[in-house]
């Protein structure tokens, strides 16, 4: 059973998906080193959780002072999941799920930023199919986000990919850091100036 680590809904239960819906939601020490790091910028952020599953990473945002989340997932049982969980949690007025493909553009997205820009991006995109074949989305979702233009100039954007996916900072973007959990990264960028 997932929780909510720290902040105004520590130790509140987070709704999830049957396993065999092949969501894998972003470990708890992982989840806890990702706020550690970002910690100063949360409080008062509009964040984008992007491939968001059940919204573990937003919700925990939003529990940690967040002003605003905005959720994209495409998967319509994960969407509703989200939902239930802004509910449960008292968080449905800052918490906006959208259902759409990430890799089909992120442009749009400007206008859930309130035009400021986001403050802080967070990726998970899946690793593998569910014929379990390894996926790369990594990049190709930097990429969209660097032409979108849509991260506040002093953003921090991270993603989490498998150690054995080759990630890259597009045009636009510089990396600043890596972080090792196992097989996992987090690799976090921020826009060059």
């Amino acid at each position: 059973m997932m929780r909510i680590i720290a902040g105004t809904c520590r130790g509140r239960k987070i709704f999830s998906v049957p396993k065999e819906k092949f969501v894998k939601p972003i470990s708890a020490r992982i989840r806890q080193s990702f706020f550690d790091i970002v910690r100063p910028r949360v409080p008062g952020a509009v964040m984008l959780d992007l491939y968001a599953g059940v919204g573990t990473v937003g919700l925990e945002a939003l529990s940690r002072g967040a002003a605003k989340v905005v959720f994209v997932e495409k998967e319509g049982l994960c969407v509703k999941t989200i939902e239930r969980n802004l509910e449960h949690l008292g968080f449905s007025e800052k918490g906006k799920v959208l259902k759409a493909d990430v890799l089909s553009g992120l442009k749009w997205l400007e206008h859930f930023s309130d035009y400021k820009g986001y403050d802080l991006i967070f990726m998970g995109p899946p690793y593998r199919t569910s014929e379990n074949l390894p996926l790369a989305y990594s990049v190709r979702t930097l990429e969209l986000l660097a032409e979108a233009g849509i991260a506040d100039p002093a953003a921090v954007i991270a993603v989490q990919h498998h150690k054995k996916e080759e990630v890259a900072a597009p045009a636009g973007l510089e990396h600043t850091r890596r972080e090792k959990y196992g097989d996992t990264y987090v690799d976090f960028f921020r826009v060059k100036k």
